[in-house]
């Protein structure tokens, strides 16, 4: 017989093998279990501990309020076989990713497009851009195989409910993910390991008929009898039907080309601006676990408040991570965060962002927020016009002062960072909703407004300030093209983002 067992608890401190408490707790003798979910619970800080839905198949009888029949749920997904000309997709970050798998099991053999460099290469780049500070603007940290949150730690929360979240999360584990992603419930696969996933993503879908153009920028696509003729930058033309665009949230010139040269309907929206904030990890384990952190994994967090007018977040926290330099144009500043699948940096790190909203940058122009965005990645960077990144310590911060020397946390910025005040390089309501959010998150989280804490500049590639529109049928105001993915608006983070690219893809195969 198979259970469902709900909210099994053990305590951190207890490190005996799951399989002997399990046994004990339950009264069993023969049986064996597979973890449905864990989680850390931390509610109470005198009783930390493990929670588990686990599945225990049995001779014996089990009983008990938490205790049910085991129900499996199918994921599986059916492929009809494509019957067009092969489709187009445009970038291979997760969006395209699925899409392209997909629609190259439904036999499409896909068309795939991508501006920046294959993985193995792109890893390359991007480690000497953070070594010699030698930026290539297709392929970054930003573009390239993989997309953005390849370099970002990899985090796979959403708080989307959908089945086929399941399936996104297997296919992860089938090209090389750790197993802990389809029952962690803050599940994360890691920069260092994402490397090889998506390279042998990318390997499946070409054994499948699919064709891969690395260093390759789509230019812009023209209708002809129900015949799209798409271009690109180095003047190659595809035919197709379907083209499928998962641009990224970066990809500035392909959303002018989108909107000047093919009129793409589009509208503005909301996004977030702000900062890093870099503690030193031990002092947040200790903070969300008490005595118990020397038991535990690397500790997250995730935080929220609201003033009166905005919302004020954490966002992309990368538990023994670092703060990335994420620039794909010269003489900007970029930050973002990231850490390898063992999270074991000195530091960790996130975002944590105030809501800016299109009345706030709006001159007329459905583009105005990606000039809003450009305009404060071009401060930060005229700061001190070398690279670094401006920076401030919280304790200086709060007191409209700037801090003269790092104390006991030491920024991981590559690229070195200069004390700055941060109201140079982001707009005043962020900057007052900043000093707001720092001290109410630190109610919620004991040391979160630690004076020694370092605010790195800026942080403000967290979504697409566009949203290109697209009907019930995914498809936008020119016919055959689809967007999907963050950069169209529809999604924040990689799964979903996968999620979309992958229903757009089932929508369009039937």
């Amino acid at each position: 017989m198979q259970y469902q067992v709900e909210a099994f608890r053990v305590a951190a401190d207890d490190h005996r093998p799951l399989e002997l408490i399990i046994g004990e707790k339950l009264k069993l003798r023969r049986f064996s279990y597979r973890i449905l979910n864990h989680s850390i619970d931390a509610r109470k800080k005198e009783a930390v501990c493990h929670q588990y839905r686990l599945k225990i198949e049995t001779e014996e009888t089990l009983k008990g309020k938490n205790i049910s029949v085991y129900q499996p749920v199918s994921d599986e997904l059916s492929y009809p076989t494509w019957k067009e000309i092969s489709p187009v997709v445009v970038g291979f970050g997760p969006s395209g990713m699925f899409a392209s798998l997909y629609l190259a099991r439904c036999g499409a053999k896909p068309i795939i497009l991508e501006r920046g460099s294959m993985i193995e290469d792109r890893k390359k780049q991007v480690e000497e851009f953070i070594r010699l500070k030698k930026l290539l603007p297709n392929s970054n940290v930003q573009f390239g195989e993989g997309g953005a949150g390849t370099f970002s730690d990899g985090k796979l929360t959403t708080n989307l409910k959908d089945p086929l979240i399941r399936f996104i999360l297997k296919e992860f584990v089938r090209f090389g993910a750790k197993e802990d992603i389809l029952y962690e419930s803050m599940p994360h696969i890691g920069t260092d390991y994402l490397v090889s996933v998506v390279a042998n993503m990318r390997k499946e879908i070409i054994r499948l008929g699919g064709t891969f153009y690395f260093e390759t920028t789509f230019q812009e696509a023209v209708l002809k009898d129900s015949m799209l003729e798409v271009m690109t930058a180095d003047g190659k033309i595809f035919h197709t039907r379907h083209l499928l665009l998962g641009i990224g949230h970066s990809a500035r010139d392909t959303y002018r080309n989108l909107y000047r040269k093919m009129h793409l309907q589009m509208e503005q929206k909301s996004f977030s601006m702000g900062v890093r904030i870099e503690h030193l990890a031990r002092k947040i384990n200790e903070s969300q676990y008490g005595r118990f952190a020397k038991d535990l994994p690397v500790a997250y967090y995730k935080l929220a408040t609201h003033t009166i007018d905005r919302g004020i977040y954490t966002f992309c926290m990368c538990p023994g991570g670092y703060v990335l330099a994420s620039a794909s144009e010269e003489n900007r500043i970029v930050t973002n965060g990231m850490s390898y699948q063992a999270r074991d940096g000195q530091n960790s790190n996130s975002a944590v962002l105030v809501e800016v909203r299109p009345q706030d940058y709006d001159c007329g122009d459905v583009l105005d927020g990606v000039c809003f965005q450009e305009e404060y990645e071009k401060k930060a960077y005229a700061i001190a016009n070398d690279g670094r990144a401006p920076a401030n310590l919280v304790k200086e911060f709060l007191e409209d002062r700037l801090a003269t020397r790092f104390r006991s946390v030491s920024p991981t910025y590559p690229h070195g960072v200069c004390f700055a005040d941060l109201a140079r390089c982001l707009p005043s309501f962020v900057v007052d909703s900043l000093k707001t959010g720092i001290l109410e998150f630190d109610k919620k989280l004991h040391g979160f407004a630690d004076p020694d804490a370092v605010l790195i500049g800026i942080e403000s590639r967290t979504s697409s300030p566009v949203r290109i529109l697209r009907d019930e049928n995914r498809m936008a105001s020119m016919e055959g093209v689809y967007p999907i993915g963050e950069g169209a608006g529809y999604a924040g983070g990689i799964v979903s983002s996968a999620l979309d690219g992958l229903k757009t893809a089932i929508k369009i195969a039937k």
